[in-house]
């Protein structure tokens, strides 16, 4: 196996993880912010209050894009596989 290859496998894994990660997390960041800002006009510093709406976001989220996160490590997976059984052939 080259190191081009290596590399492009390597790319791929990261911009799945990007791509299946994103989601969440900018809905994470975008509710912890908005909680924060209420917090600093309310005055209420109380660090749990951001654990429950970020944890039923996430949830809904992943209940929303839970099956095609599923297909696209499906079709990740079965890329490796013929990566891999390519190079069993060849070497």
């Amino acid at each position: 196996m080259s190191q081009d290859a290596v590399l492009e496998i390597f790319h791929n894994a990261l911009t799945m993880t990007l791509l299946l990660c994103g989601p969440m997390l900018v809905i994470s960041i975008v509710i912890g912010l908005v909680i924060s800002i209420i917090q600093a006009a309310t005055q209420v510093h109380e660090q749990t209050i951001t654990f429950v709406p970020k944890l039923l976001a996430i949830a809904l989220i992943l209940l929303i894009t839970g099956p095609w996160m599923m297909n696209q490590m499906n079709e990740f997976t079965v890329q490796l596989f013929d990566i891999i059984s390519e190079v069993s052939r060849n070497g």
